[in-house]
C-alpha cells in the first residue's frame, strides 16, 4: 500500500506541475470571467423567477381579500334582507377566503424578502464582475510586462555571451582580411601601370638617343667635302682631284674623310695655342 501511495502522490504532483506550467494567466482570468458572467446569466434568471412568483402571490393575495371583502357585501346583503342563515354562510366563505389572504400575505412578505436578498446578491455579483474585470486588466498588464522583461533579459544574455563576440571577433578579422586584399590589388595594378609607363619612357628614351646618333651621324657625313677643302686650303695642302671616271667615294670613306678633317681641326687649333 505504501508503494501505491507513493506512486500516486508521485502522478498526482507531476500532473500538477504539467497543469502549472499550462496555466496561461490571461487565459485563466478570461475564463473565470465568462464563468462569472454566466453565473451572472443563471443569477438573473432565478431573480427574475422569483420576481415572477412574488408577483403571483401578490396577485393571489389581493384576489383573496377582493374575495373576503366580496363575501362580506354578500353577508351585509343577508342580513339587511333578514336572513341570518344566508348571512352566516356568507360570514364562513369570507373567513375562509380571509385565512387564504392572511396566508398569501405572509408568503407574499416572504417572498417579497427573499426577492430584495437576491436583488442585492445580483448587484453584488455584478459588481465582482466588474471588480474581477479591472483586476483581470491589471494581471494582464503586468503579466505582459513581465513577459517582456524576460525577453529582453533573454536577448541580452545572448547577446552578452562569448559565443555572440567570437563571432564579431572572427567577421572583424575576415573583413580585414578582405581590406588587405583589396590594398595588395590596389598596389600590384598601380606597380603594373607604373612598369608599363617606364617601359614606354624607356622607349622614348631610346628612340631619342637612335635619333641623335642618326643626327649625329649625318652632320659627320654631310660637312665633310667642306670641311676637307677648307683645312687643306689652310695648310696648302689640297689633296689631289679625283680622275672623273673615278668612282665616286662610299659612305665609310666620307666618314673617315670628315673625321680626319676634324682632327686636322683640332690640331691646328692646339698648335695656335
Amino acid at each position: 500500500m505504501g508503494l501505491f501511495s507513493r506512486l500516486g502522490t508521485l502522478i498526482r504532483s507531476n500532473i500538477n506541475e504539467l497543469i502549472n506550467k499550462a496555466e496561461d494567466p490571461e487565459k485563466m482570468l478570461n475564463q473565470v470571467l465568462v464563468d462569472m458572467k454566466q453565473q451572472l446569466v443563471e443569477a438573473k434568471k432565478q431573480v427574475a423567477i422569483a420576481i415572477a412568483d412574488e408577483k403571483r402571490i401578490k396577485k393571489q393575495h389581493q384576489q383573496a381579500l377582493l374575495k373576503a371583502k366580496d363575501w362580506e357585501k354578500k353577508a351585509m346583503l343577508a342580513i339587511r334582507a333578514g336572513d341570518e342563515t344566508l348571512a352566516r354562510a356568507a360570514l364562513q366563505r369570507k373567513a375562509e377566503h380571509d385565512e387564504v389572504a392572511t396566508a398569501l400575505g405572509e408568503q407574499w412578505e416572504a417572498q417579497k424578502a427573499s426577492v430584495d436578498q437576491l436583488k442585492q446578491a445580483l448587484r453584488g455579483l455584478d459588481s465582482k464582475i466588474d471588480e474581477a474585470k479591472r483586476k483581470r486588466n491589471i494581471l494582464v498588464s503586468r503579466q505582459k510586462r513581465a513577459e517582456a522583461q524576460r525577453t529582453i533579459n533573454e536577448t541580452l544574455q545572448g547577446i552578452n555571451s562569448t559565443s555572440a563576440f567570437d563571432t564579431f571577433e572572427r567577421m572583424s578579422d575576415r573583413v580585414t582580411q578582405l581590406e588587405a586584399e583589396a590594398e595588395a590589388t590596389a598596389e600590384m595594378g598601380g606597380a603594373l601601370m607604373e612598369s608599363s609607363l617606364d617601359a614606354q619612357f624607356r622607349a622614348l628614351e631610346a628612340g631619342s638617343v637612335d635619333d641623335e646618333l642618326e643626327a649625329l651621324k649625318q652632320k659627320m657625313a654631310l660637312p665633310a667635302p667642306k670641311a676637307a677643302k677648307q683645312i687643306a686650303g689652310d695648310i696648302g695642302d689640297a689633296p689631289p682631284t679625283p680622275p672623273a671616271d673615278a668612282a665616286p667615294p662610299n659612305e665609310e670613306d666620307v666618314k673617315a674623310a670628315a673625321i680626319d678633317a676634324q682632327l686636322e681641326e683640332l690640331k691646328a687649333k692646339l698648335s695656335a695655342d
